[in-house]
């Protein structure tokens, strides 16, 4: 999936919503500045997960910040709803590869074994796009670091997509657009990397120490180069 255009209206537009379903819900916050406030703290806890690949969720975050205005007793349905009231806007800015689902098919076909792993603040987020995109059929678990704590490129999460399969490391591949998350996470548990490289920043991409086992400019390469590791 990838973000059709610029994400900062999507988040303006998102952070007001969750605003507004709150104020309705008798609290009094500020409707000019608690969307901004809210933005600003997710970002400062976004910065510190990657330092420690440990998740911040967006609940957990939200929930912070009421105690601190004064609302240490809101229920979890309504921290739910809000946040349903954010991403009913973000996930309208995600679209789905053009390659993917005939990829999909393509391996579902192949006899392959498929398993998501996503580093999100959301498990509720990402699995309602895995379902709003009709892909959940193709995958036999869709792992977050929201569920599981920790992000990409930690080891544990690796560990877990495994373990759905009790494979050995060296009978997987990853597949990923992030070197240092997905492809020398996945490399340092003794998994194969596959590196997606279509939107990939070119500056970003000469600073990566990273080298992933291979690298792909489309999804719709993938079926042969995993049927060559197969005979290999």
């Amino acid at each position: 999936m990838y973000g059709k255009k610029a994400w900062e209206p999507y988040f303006a537009q998102a952070d007001e919503a969750l605003t507004e379903y709150l104020r309705l819900q008798g609290m009094e916050l500020n409707i000019n500045t608690f969307p901004s406030e809210f933005r600003r703290r997710l970002l400062e806890y976004f910065q510190q997960r990657e330092k420690h690949l440990l998740e911040a969720t967006y609940s957990s975050v939200l929930r912070e910040i009421l105690i601190e205005k004064g609302y240490g007793d809101v229920s979890s349905d309504v921290i739910r709803n809000a946040l349903h009231q954010l991403f009913a806007v973000t996930q309208s800015n995600w679209a789905l590869e053009e390659d993917s689902l005939p990829t999909l098919q393509k391996l579902e076909q192949t006899g392959y074994r498929l398993g998501l792993i996503s580093n999100a603040g959301d498990d509720q987020d990402v699995q309602n796009l895995v379902r709003g995109f009709n892909i959940q059929r193709y995958f036999d678990f869709v792992l977050t670091s929201a569920a599981c704590s920790y992000r990409k490129p930690h080891r544990r999460i690796f560990e877990l997509a495994l373990a759905n399969w009790y494979l050995l490391p060296e009978e997987a591949v990853m597949v990923g657009d992030s070197l240092i998350a997905d492809i020398q996470g996945a490399q340092h548990v003794g998994m194969y990397g596959v590196w997606i490289n279509r939107r990939a920043d070119p500056q970003m991409e000469l600073q990566e120490s990273v080298s992933p086992d291979a690298s792909l400019s489309s999804l719709a390469e993938l079926p042969a180069l995993l049927d060559h590791l197969q005979v290999v």
